[in-house]
C-alpha cells in the first residue's frame, strides 16, 4: 500500500485544477445554450464548486449533500455570470453537469488505460 501525505500544496493545486476543469466545461455548456460567449465569465463558475468538493471530501460529508450544494452553487454562478432567465440557467447546469461527467469519464478511462500500458 501506497501511503500518501496530503499537504497544502497538493489541496490548492488539487482545488485549483479542479477550478480551472469545471470553468472549462461551464464554457462549453454556456456556448452551447447561448452561442458565442467571453470565455473570461466562466471562470467566474468553476471555483466556488471546486472548494465546495475539496472541502467537503475533507470533512467527508455525504456525496449527495455534495454534489447539492456544488450544484445550487453551479446554477446561482451561471445566473450571476450570464445573467440569463431562470429556464436558460437550468439548461447550462444541466449540460454542464452532462459535459463534466463525460470529459472527466473520457479523462479516467484514458488516465487507467495509460497506467495499464506494458512496458
Amino acid at each position: 500500500m501506497l501511503l500518501q501525505t496530503v499537504t497544502p500544496v497538493s489541496v490548492l493545486g488539487t482545488t485549483v485544477l479542479l477550478a480551472l476543469f469545471l470553468s472549462l466545461t461551464a464554457h462549453i455548456a454556456a456556448r452551447n445554450v447561448l452561442g458565442d460567449v467571453d470565455p473570461r465569465r466562466a471562470l467566474y463558475i468553476g471555483p466556488l464548486p471546486a472548494v465546495i468538493s475539496v472541502v467537503g471530501n475533507a470533512f467527508e460529508l455525504p456525496g449527495a449533500l455534495i454534489l447539492l450544494a456544488a450544484l445550487l452553487v453551479d446554477g446561482t454562478m451561471f445566473w450571476w455570470s450570464y445573467e440569463q432567465p431562470r429556464r436558460a440557467v437550468a439548461v447550462m447546469t444541466l449540460i454542464h453537469v452532462v459535459v463534466t461527467t463525460l470529459l472527466s469519464g473520457l479523462l479516467l478511462v484514458a488516465s487507467v488505460l495509460l497506467a495499464s500500458m506494458p512496458g
